[in-house]
């Protein structure tokens, strides 16, 4: 059983739906006993980032993350689930994040010709990693996002996209995976990435 936890922000259903597609039996849940008895986790999220903090503090889901973590199971954060993971978030002030991965999340840097947010398609390089298996050359996701990961820890990045420069848009820290784009929108592509997580053990 797969659970993509609803703390109140985001289409999850879009989620659960490409989990099912594939085959994979999904519930979409804020009840922590759900989700501590999940075999996979998955945390998506759409809006602001201190917004997503708050209603995790609200729906007493922190805790349960770390629990499920810490118990090694596979968790994946999606978009601003994946901002989520890291210290802090620069949006709209300076709020403090699960502190899951190093790093900090920031305004994509303005450049002459250069769209924010960052929508639509765009190439995917990445690392070798369960995850990423099969995808073969030159992969295009779905991007919508003003903010980024900026990280001295490039250990943890297993993919980038260039967008005025190469930023990460991928990690994977032990059992902790996080995407900025958003595999459920990203086609075939996507359903392969979800179809990996689904069967990491």
């Amino acid at each position: 059983m797969i659970a993509i936890i609803d703390y109140g922000v985001g289409n999850l259903r879009s989620v659960q739906k490409a989990f099912e597609f594939l085959g994979y039996s999904a519930i979409v849940t804020n009840k922590q006993d759900e989700v501590i008895e999940a075999s996979h986790v998955v945390l998506p999220g759409v809006g602001a980032f201190g917004n997503a903090m708050e209603s995790l503090k609200r729906t007493d889901m922190i805790d349960t993350i770390f629990k499920v973590i810490k118990q090694g199971k596979p968790f994946l954060g999606i978009c601003l689930g994946m901002q989520l993971l890291f210290d802090r978030s620069f949006e709209g002030g300076i709020h403090t994040g699960l502190q899951l991965i190093p790093g900090e999340i920031k305004k994509i840097p303005e450049k002459p010709g250069l769209k924010i947010p960052h929508m639509g398609w765009n190439k995917l390089t990445y690392s070798q990693n369960p995850l990423f298996e099969g995808l073969g050359n030159e992969p295009y996701v779905y991007f919508v996002h003003s903010y980024y990961l900026k990280t001295q820890n490039t250990q943890y990045v297993i993919g980038t996209v260039n967008y005025g420069n190469e930023i990460p848009v991928a990690v994977n820290r032990n059992n902790i995976f996080g995407l900025q784009f958003h595999p459920e929108k990203s086609g075939n592509i996507g359903l392969q990435i979800i179809k990996n997580f689904g069967g990491i053990r």
